[in-house]
């Protein structure tokens, strides 16, 4: 098994670690953007170097764009099909990843991540009815009785990790609801998700990719046990009609909710997370909120674009074409920067400002768009605007602990991945959202 995941490595994420980590010693700016720790923090100013250079700009890779239209036609375009960390491997190797497979997960197929229609298609129909506008609301209720229940527990006048203790468990809640998991597993999903996340990324080493795997296989056993149960005893959760329907096999159907914990968690703890930092970071913005509470579900758009949850996806172009004035063969990989798409200048007016009352905040692609669009965003969107809003009622006076908290050690999702904070005095009050 271990030389199996050995392998696999070195085919999907060694290669490309080295090719990338050769080119950011030349300094290239994407493969910088892609190895270099010390631009998580802050990737906007490498950003910005890309988009100096032009509508596409060349990568270690293949091409890659912060051009807002041009990312939003790739995105639409199913001239390009999916791509994983696999498309970032030499196209003569793609076929000895197939000799070292995982277990489903969300970064190789049959996840929804990564497969084309017709299989995207048929894969994604059921699983769209959790996530309706009426499914939404029905869940109103519940995602505002979670959130205050989280902020009763936190302490009066003291300190916190709202990563640990807010900002995870929110989302993690109702997901583990969603797809009919007993609360006293949700920890273990907690760490199940932040060993296998870096999985998205590109060029990871081999002792992440080894403790991922390691997650991968646990969650694998885990969920045939889960499932084997609700055919027995189904419940009234998505997974539980999901098996029941019997329009997916067990390969498909781990993969389902695999993919359904990712876009209902990870998404969403980053938003929560990234919001706290931006609206104590900019007093004024929250005093708006403070003074017109309506606010909020804007608020929540211009943190999705201002600090996007997730940075990147990328796509493979399935014939030669022209793009932004640059030849693309077919099969080569373009990097859609969605974090540098979110503060085009053409499109977004001051884009380096924060300002809750942007008027077109939503026009930000942190959820992508077209046939891949994130299957929580209206989820993380109506948890986001509960958690971030009862928050700040709750907590008026909350300060960050620390100037620089910790993010993640992550290229494609982008968040913290400890949150100290001095509560403040408590204020008794609920919110009205």
């Amino acid at each position: 098994m271990k030389l199996r995941y050995l392998f696999r490595w070195m085919v999907v994420q060694g290669t490309p670690r080295l090719v990338l980590k050769t080119y950011a010693r030349r300094g290239d700016t994407i493969a910088r953007m892609m190895s270099d720790t010390q631009v998580i923090d802050d990737p906007i100013p490498l950003l910005e170097h890309v988009r100096a250079q032009g509508p596409v700009a060349r990568s270690p890779f293949g091409w890659a764009t912060v051009d807002h239209e041009l990312c939003r036609t790739i995105l639409r375009d199913n001239t390009f099909r999916v791509s994983a960390a696999v498309g970032f491997v030499p196209p003569r190797l793609r076929p000895l990843i197939e000799l070292a497979p995982l277990p489903p997960n969300p970064v190789q197929p049959p996840s929804m991540l990564v497969i084309d229609p017709p299989e995207h298609t048929r894969m994604r129909k059921p699983v769209t009815s959790a996530f309706t506008p009426r499914a939404i609301r029905r869940l109103n209720d519940r995602v505002e009785s979670v959130t205050l229940e989280l902020l009763d527990a936190l302490p009066d006048n003291g300190s916190a990790d709202l990563v640990r203790d807010f900002a995870a468990q929110v989302p993690i809640a109702i997901i583990s609801e969603m797809l009919g998991f007993p609360d006293e597993d949700r920890m273990r999903f907690l760490e199940w998700g932040d060993l296998v996340s870096p999985m998205l990324d590109i060029g990871i080493s081999w002792r992440t990719t080894r403790e991922a795997s390691k997650a991968i296989d646990e969650l694998d056993r885990y969920l045939d046990t889960h499932i084997a149960r609700l055919r027995r005893e189904p419940g009234e959760d998505i997974l539980s009609n999901l098996v029941t329907a019997g329009e997916l096999d067990d390969e498909e159907l781990k993969a389902s909710a695999t993919l359904l914990m990712g876009a209902g968690f990870e998404t969403t703890v980053n938003l929560i997370s990234n919001g706290i930092v931006q609206l104590v970071n900019h007093p004024e913005q929250r005093a708006l909120l403070r003074e017109d509470p309506t606010l909020w579900p804007n608020a929540i758009e211009e943190i999705l674009r201002y600090d996007a949850p997730v940075q990147r996806t990328g796509r493979i172009s399935g014939r030669d074409l022209e793009l932004g004035g640059v030849s693309i063969p077919r099969g080569g990989t373009v990097v859609t920067l969605l974090a540098g798409a979110n503060r085009d200048p053409k499109v977004f007016e001051d884009p380096h400002r924060f300002d809750v009352t942007r008027a077109n905040a939503k026009d930000h692609l942190t959820f992508s768009t077209g046939i891949h669009t994130c299957l929580g965003a209206s989820l993380a969107r109506m948890e986001g605007t509960h958690a971030l809003r009862a928050l700040f009622e709750r907590f008026p006076d909350l300060q960050l602990a620390e100037p620089n908290p910790p993010r993640r050690p992550l290229f494609t999702l982008h968040g913290f991945s400890r949150l100290p904070v001095r509560l403040g005095q408590r204020a008794e009050q609920t919110s009205g959202v």
